[in-house]
């Protein structure tokens, strides 16, 4: 018999995960702590790692209908928009990955996976139900709840996120270092902004101190904008905070027109503070693990942070059922498998931290040799391809213990 998996959680990873093994037969209950189930959030970049795993989930067709598929992506200084090319999507994307690059609003794929989960159950998901504690013997584990009720599973699944409870309860979490940067998000609406930024393509603003990324989503009705500058004083790290249009033009003054245009024409800015932490040498006890940012939490510069939880989700399920009838050893196979590659994309975005922000950008000469340099297609390659080219579905199951 399939074990009965409990997960503390219902973001993407969460619900992933849940999606994964209910296609695979397992019995799943998704615990999540949000009243009701709405769009929030912002853009998501979903490279050939992620969506390829969406459309052997059964999603392409529902994705298709509210995903932008990007041409390239580009790479532009913050005061001459002076453009490089960083690398060919699209179809190049396809024949190089064997799957597209897609753009999409969290929010829109939250709700895809939602239909999806509830389409195999009904009754998966539970709203309301706070995660509190954990409790577990050889023969399962239960997942307490705030206000004293508790459910019982073969297996638990803490996917409750950057500030997991479950996580406090395994583990010391890992510390958490400002970064001394702040960050801000919104959505303009692309019939209110200039042709130029209407172009199917993702774009870093590099800059000293500060870049800004945007990118269409939501059908190509909406430019994504994410922008970062130095900020020591802000250390909110929820990303709900509301801003105002004036505050992050005053953050970016001496930018581009177009940056400045597309800030302008925000619908509602937020802001948080970015945080780093070390990543996790262990995040699996028996028949409980941990899966997405309760486990790897990592900074935005290598738009890895969803697809890793997507990834969790595919390889998490593949392992429970290589090996159903021992639910322990699965997770630590699944631990075993995961680790490597997302420590190295959490340090790998860190990394990233100081070449969108050097010195050397401030400089108008000094900055065309330093975008050059550094976006060196074969350095472009190395620290891309090998995201890219993973295939979570595929990628041969090793034993924790073999």
């Amino acid at each position: 018999m399939k074990p009965h998996v409990v997960i503390a959680g219902g973001g993407i990873g969460g619900l992933t995960a849940a999606l994964a093994l209910l296609q695979k037969g397992f019995d799943v209950d998704v615990y999540e702590q949000a009243p009701e189930l709405a769009e929030l959030g912002a853009g998501i970049q979903m490279a050939a790692n992620g969506t390829r795993l969406m459309i052997e989930l059964g999603l392409e067709e529902r994705l298709r209908d509210v995903v932008c598929e990007a041409a390239g992506k580009e790479v532009r200084i913050w005061n001459t928009g002076q453009t490089w090319k960083l690398f060919d999507l699209g179809q190049d994307s396809i024949e190089r990955f064997g799957a597209p690059y897609w753009l999409v609003h969290r929010g829109q794929l939250h709700t895809v996976l939602i239909e999806a989960v509830r389409a195999l159950k009904p009754d998966a998901i539970h709203l309301g139900a706070t995660a509190e504690g954990y409790e577990q013997d050889a023969s399962g584990a239960t997942l307490k709840l705030a206000g004293g009720g508790s459910v019982r599973g073969d297996v638990l699944i803490g996917a409750d996120g950057v500030h997991s409870t479950l996580r406090n309860r395994m583990f010391a979490s890992p510390k958490a270092t400002f970064t001394g940067l702040m960050a801000w998000r919104g959505l303009a609406p692309m019939a209110s902004l200039s042709e130029e930024l209407r172009r199917p393509v993702g774009t870093n603003w590099v800059g000293p101190g500060g870049h800004v990324i945007t990118y269409p989503i939501c059908n190509g009705a909406y430019l994504n904008l994410v922008g970062l500058v130095e900020n020591v004083d802000w250390t909110d790290e929820s990303w709900s905070t509301v801003g105002s249009v004036e505050e992050c033009l005053a953050d970016f003054q001496g930018w581009h027109p177009l940056v400045l245009e597309t800030i302008a024409n925000l619908d509602q800015p937020y802001r948080w503070a970015l945080v780093g932490r070390d990543p996790l040498p262990n995040w699996t006890i028996d028949r409980v693990t941990l899966l997405g940012d309760a486990c790897h939490p990592t900074l935005p510069f290598l738009a890895q942070g969803a697809i890793m939880a997507i990834e969790d989700g595919v390889v998490l399920a593949r392992c429970l059922e290589a090996t159903p009838d021992d639910p322990a050893g699965a997770l630590q196979t699944y631990q075993s498998m995961r680790i490597e590659r997302t420590t190295a994309i959490v340090n790998g975005s860190t990394a990233n931290l100081d070449r969108f922000h050097n010195a050397a950008l401030a400089d108008p000469v000094g900055a065309v040799d330093y975008v050059e340099r550094e976006w060196q297609p074969d350095k472009v390659r190395s620290r891309y391809d090998w995201l890219f080219e993973y295939d979570a579905m595929r990628v041969p199951l090793v034993p924790a213990f073999a």
